[in-house]
């Protein structure tokens, strides 16, 4: 019976990687790679030649078998496209059938955009978590980013360059002036990493368009601020455009703005009638 590597690959700069690492992919006979083309690019720098297989989100399914037919007579290697396989990819799919047929199941640490953010980020790293790529649709993302009003340990997630004014602008509503940092682009030429409010950073974003990758992470939440009731009320706004309810709307907002549930359901109802 073969073993499953989960090999952390560089984040960025090609040197961040471990001799152990180097080692474990020369000797494996096969390797599973979310894009063998960015793998491969990995692999030709160091003049390795072990083979590819594709392991990506659209193939999980039928692979998954079939990597584990492999590893029942030879030991395989699995990497993400940079840094640790299993956050926020599907290599948690393979690791979870292959422990259930009790292959043996070993991690070769490396690099993690999660955790060079958060240490970087000058925010606490006592209490942490990181809860992967935020939602691509507004409504749902407005939602999650509500969630966190109450969560006082230093949150990570990973978000589009597309989609950061959005999310910046969300945070900054919702979450008051919480401490944001933005990093981008970690270990590579051109890393910028950007702290202060998220009003803040949309001021500098507006004059500087994001791009590459990009990991968020925000400061947990400290004593409720209350709001102005121009803040409410636009908000109230924002929440019956989105289709929500004046119940579900009283509900969340009492928790944020430290205002009666009755109260404002009251003023969501005056503003559902205009």
């Amino acid at each position: 019976m073969g073993t499953l590597y989960l090999v952390g690959t560089p984040i960025g700069n090609l040197e961040d990687i471990t001799m152990r690492a180097l080692r474990t992919l020369r000797e494996v006979s096969l390797i599973a790679a979310e894009d063998t083309r960015v793998t491969g690019r990995l692999l030709a720098h160091y003049k390795i030649d072990t083979p590819l297989t594709s392991f990506h989100e659209h193939n999980k399914k039928e692979k998954t078998e079939e990597l584990l037919r492999h590893l029942e007579t030879t030991h395989l290697a699995l990497v993400s496209d940079a840094g640790m396989p299993g956050l926020s990819d599907p290599g948690f799919v393979l690791v979870r059938a292959a422990a259930e047929r009790g292959i043996p199941v070993t991690v070769i640490p490396g690099p993690s955009a999660v955790i060079s953010a958060l240490v970087v980020s000058g925010l606490p790293t006592n209490e942490y978590v990181f809860i992967g790529f935020l939602p691509r649709r507004k409504i749902a993302r407005r939602k999650m980013i509500t969630e966190l009003a109450t969560e006082k340990r230093t949150v990570l997630a990973f978000e589009a360059p597309h989609r950061l004014i959005e999310t910046l602008e969300d945070i900054n509503q919702l979450l008051n002036d919480r401490p944001v940092v933005v990093a981008r682009e970690m270990t590579k030429l051109f890393e910028d990493i950007q702290r202060g409010s998220a009003a803040e950073l949309l001021d500098h974003f507006a004059f500087n368009p994001p791009k590459g990758e990009i990991t968020l992470v925000i400061g947990g939440a400290g004593d409720n601020k209350e709001w102005t009731k121009e803040q409410i009320l636009d908000e109230i706004n924002n929440r019956l455009s989105d289709g929500q309810g004046p119940s579900s709307i009283a509900k969340t907002l009492a928790k944020l703005s430290n205002l009666p549930r009755r109260e404002i359901y009251q003023m969501a109802i005056n503003l559902g009638e205009k």
